[in-house]
């Protein structure tokens, strides 16, 4: 029997299938909006926006150019949006001047506690006077400017050398914290759903005293950077399209922006050259910014991943030591423990429990107990605690019925899945839920009550979330994805008071919310990323990300906490660390030139030109992708068969400028591995100096990975990297498996 994770990913590939086979059946003369990237911006002085006109009308036939052309590209990079026939897209394709025509697919939306379980509390050592020249650009769903967290008391102008505006809409007001705002889509770059406000404030938000969710998670919510600016990019409302994300890198990287945080993907691992977030990211990088971009919520299959290039910091989502659970108390003293994030306190002690199947006239006896849309009784649940056989499915249904609250069975065994619920609710294990099932069949008046949620102190933490996305790469798989894991489970941040507080009809609005996923996660790694900056503002994007992954907490298999064991396919290179970050004595350097040399290794110069918009051309000798200067290495190789597979780096001491290193190899016995030479000695700083790693063993069997980790270290500095071999069933593999 398929596994319940599995079951999941097969009922949304079927999903996927069906859609797609759907748009199939489109004719080839419905327009669709399309990317035409034209690649990097030309030289010498002319009209782009002409340029791309020119362009469209010689494919365009019987339409006004004006109505089809949907966006210009002419900051940071060259290219238009503009909807597109199949024909016009097949012209277009075919121009010399034209790099590639990509759809543009539609790609979906991925603190008090968090930072001090970071070790990034409020008496931190910080250079205030460059952080606040640290400008973090937030591409999301917008952002609500009156929030406290964006307030500019005691901030003097934005740096000198920012190039944006203000062009947030009508009664949008920027200030001194709050430098700039667009809008690609709607008709504000004003915040609906909260999101966007949420993770602009986990990265840079300003410190707000007693902030809470209903009493919850009370204390100073504040981002990681809270002295840096914030400008925001609205490309979700809520439809996240990829020529808006474009378009808002195309703004964000000639505005002048040092970070961008970037908490959307596409829900799938894409080839690089197809994805809008790697094309914005790669020009991004080789202006020296770098790019966080959320794993996504697929976990935790492997390959699920939904952010493979190598130029961008992957982010998972992990728990901290700070867990909301609620308690359900029923018969006489039994207590059981659910999930969901529950602010209400329902007045009285004990109520009457009910089953869907006995307070429904109309339904199956299952469909009853699943509680599905329709099959409750209003009169008969009204005042009760209605007990439901499925999760979401059921929680619209008991709220529209009107029952006093409800009792939810979470089948997926899933502690980090606690939703904010419109009435009175949780989620109970399968384990606790029979107890309570029992109870329930072995009384005349069962009765029972739902606290409020609390918080407790988790031992266990950090672990990985059991919804954040899993490698291993299925685009480079030589390239650890996802990179790092940082705090993604009930974060508590600023919100829109626009927006609804749960995925369902509720009318409550708060300015502050919990909220679990990598979305959260990546803004918390945004901010260590720039507070990095701030220590060095010359670092390029590649450092910085070295720093994170190299000085990150050890993580290990009981820190995945799913039935797949994936080590580092699920944390990458383990836990953000911001204090040990900001000096982790080497670095592992690259440059556009490397990523470009390790996209030759894959692909033909047409498609690594897709990426890079220029000329770049590929060396007649590509070598390996295994020598691609990351700061993890990681090999894919045959199932029980022998191998030996051979690391390339360089690595560039920036601690001290008289040092030397010694490698420890934390080995495995299923392989043996050395390391040449093993100790590095620097004279200065900025010295590079090369090494190789070799791992040789007798074969791994089908599906299974080999970790460890080299370590160089100069009794002081720890630098410290993941090595995995591995021969991994991949997602298409698993595909198949199911529909056998």
């Amino acid at each position: 029997m398929a596994k319940d994770g599995e079951l999941l990913f097969y009922h949304v590939f079927c999903i996927l299938i069906l859609t797609m086979s759907l748009l199939c059946k489109a004719t080839s003369e419905d327009r669709e909006v399309s990317i035409v990237y034209l690649g990097s911006l030309p030289q010498g002085v002319y009209s782009l926006l002409s340029h791309h006109n020119s362009i469209l009308q010689r494919v365009v036939q019987g339409s006004s150019i004006e109505d089809l052309l949907v966006r210009s590209y002419k900051r940071s990079f060259n290219g238009f949006a503009a909807k597109l026939t199949d024909q016009e897209r097949e012209k277009l394709s075919n121009m010399k001047e034209v790099v590639s025509v990509l759809p543009s697919r539609t790609y979906q939306l991925q603190t008090t506690r968090s930072l001090d379980f970071m070790g990034f509390d409020e008496k931190i050592n910080r250079n205030a006077t460059v952080e606040s020249d640290i400008i973090v650009g937030v591409n999301d769903s917008g952002i609500w400017p009156e929030s406290e967290s964006f307030t500019d008391v005691g901030f003097g102008p934005a740096p000198k050398r920012w190039k944006g505006a203000c062009k947030g809409g009508k009664n949008f007001t920027c200030n001194n914290k709050l430098i700039g705002a667009r809008y690609y889509t709607a008709e504000s770059a004003r915040d609906g759903t909260g999101h966007g406000t949420h993770t602009a404030s986990t990265a840079a938000g300003n410190g707000v005293k007693d902030a809470s969710f209903y009493g919850l998670a009370q204390g100073t919510a504040r981002g990681g950077v809270p002295s840096a600016r914030i400008p925001a990019y609205k490309v979700c409302a809520p439809t996240c399209m990829a020529h808006d994300i474009l378009a808002a890198f195309d703004d964000a990287i000639n505005d002048g922006v040092d970070i961008i945080t970037i908490s959307i993907g596409l829900g799938f691992m894409a080839d690089v050259y197809g994805d809008a977030i790697s094309i914005g990211a790669f020009h991004a990088m080789e202006n020296g910014i770098l790019t966080t971009n959320s794993a996504g919520n697929n976990g935790p299959l492997d390959g699920t991943v939904s952010s493979p290039a190598p130029w961008i910091l992957t982010v998972a989502a992990s728990s901290i030591d700070r867990r909301i659970i609620d308690k359900d108390f029923f018969g006489i003293g039994t207590t059981v423990v659910g999930n969901s994030v529950n602010s209400f306190t329902l007045n009285g002690t004990s109520f009457p429990l009910v089953h869907g199947k006995d307070v429904s006239s109309n339904c199956t006896e299952e469909d009853a107990g699943n509680c599905k849309e329709g099959c409750l009784d209003s009169q008969l649940v009204k005042g009760k605690i209605v007990l439901c056989d499925r999760y979401t499915s059921a929680i619209p249904e008991a709220y529209e019925a009107g029952a006093l609250g409800s009792v939810l069975l979470n089948f997926y065994n899933d502690d980090d899945l606690s939703l904010i619920l419109p009435l009175a609710a949780t989620a109970l294990h399968p384990k606790e839920y029979s107890v309570m099932m029992s109870y329930m069949n072995s009384t005349r008046d069962p009765q029972g009550t739902i606290l409020k949620s609390e918080h407790i102190k988790d031992p266990a933490a950090p672990h990985v979330a059991f919804f954040s996305s899993r490698g291993p790469n299925l685009i480079l798989p030589e390239i650890i994805k996802p990179d790092i894991s940082a705090p993604g489970v009930q974060i508590l941040a600023a919100y829109s008071p626009d927006a609804s507080i749960s995925e369902f009809e509720d009318k409550r609005h708060v300015k502050y919310k919990i909220m679990s996923g990598t979305s959260m996660a990546c803004p918390h790694a945004a901010g260590v990323a720039a507070y990095v900056k701030s220590f060095h503002p010359d670092w390029s994007p590649a450092a910085i990300k070295s720093s994170l992954m190299t000085t990150a907490w050890p993580m290990n298999d009981t820190s995945t906490k799913s039935n797949i064991s994936t080590g580092e396919f699920a944390y990458g290179s383990g836990h953000i660390n911001p204090v040990k970050a900001i000096n982790p004595g080497l670095v592992y350097e690259a440059s556009k030139e490397d990523y470009i040399r390790l996209l030759c290794m894959k692909y033909d110069e047409d498609k690594v030109r897709l990426v890079s918009g220029d000329n770049s051309t590929c060396p007649t000798d590509k070598g390996s992708p295994l020598d691609h200067n990351y700061p993890s290495m990681a090999a894919k190789v045959n199932p029980m068969n022998p191998f030996t597979v051979k690391f390339h780096r360089r690595i560039k001491n920036v601690g001290l400028a008289n040092s030397s290193y010694k490698a420890t190899i934390f080995q495995d016995s299923k392989v043996e591995i050395k390391v040449v030479p093993e100790i590095l000695s620097f004279k200065s700083l900025n010295e590079e100096k090369a090494f190789d790693v070799t791992v040789a063993g007798s074969g791994v069997p089908f599906g299974i990975q080999v970790s460890t980790k080299l370590v160089w270290f100069d009794g002081t500095h720890s630098v410290r990297s993941p090595i995995v071999v591995y021969t991994s069933a991949m997602q298409m593999e698993r595909i198949n498996i199911l529909f056998k």
